[in-house]
């Protein structure tokens, strides 16, 4: 089996290479993971979802939501985002949630682990770049799937081929070059 452990993306664009993502210990059953959690569920609860749409809270939600997911934004900082009601903590929202994905910083995410386990969230989901010990133990010892220092928009992309940039969008993740015509 390979070694993932240091892989990194990287996409050429005008002959220069630009990295996109490391993917933190990433082997095959990480990949397997998170396609089956990304397949069984479907409501996402992002605590910290920014109405701004330039913000990279905004885009993970906007792209869920277009890839069919239902996104429930908890922000005490507003009323409505992407046609949702916003709620101002987790345990305020009525309805199922099945990911808490958190756009927060890392000292902050136990108190949401703790509020993901008493709504019955399956999933706690921390962006890039985020990782806490204490919010991993809570989830794990609650049964809960927890992921960490992974964009939920960048690994469904990934996964299923929805990966673009610039316009780009073949839907297929490949390392064969296209066969090209010779004028």
């Amino acid at each position: 089996m390979i070694d993932w452990s240091n892989f990194a993306v990287w996409i050429r664009l005008h002959h220069k290479l630009f990295l996109i993502q490391e993917l933190p210990n990433n082997n095959m059953s990480d990949t397997n993971d998170i396609r089956r959690i990304l397949m069984d569920n479907k409501t996402i609860a992002i605590v910290g979802l920014s109405a701004k749409w330039h913000r990279p809270s905004y885009f993970a939600a906007k792209y869920m939501v277009d890839h069919g997911y239902r996104v429930i934004p908890v922000n005490p900082n507003y009323d409505e985002i992407l046609g949702e009601p916003c709620y101002p903590d987790l345990e305020s929202i009525p309805d199922k949630v099945d990911i808490v994905d958190l756009f927060q910083r890392a000292e902050t995410t136990p108190q949401y682990a703790r509020q993901a386990v008493k709504i019955g969230a399956r999933v706690l989901w921390l962006q890039l770049g985020i990782q806490n010990e204490e919010a991993k133990t809570i989830a794990k010892q609650a049964g809960l799937d927890y992921v960490d220092d992974r964009c939920v928009k960048i690994e469904h992309g990934r996964i299923f081929g929805g990966l673009n940039f610039m316009g780009v969008d073949t839907k297929i993740i490949s390392s064969s070059r296209l066969k090209t015509i010779a004028n």
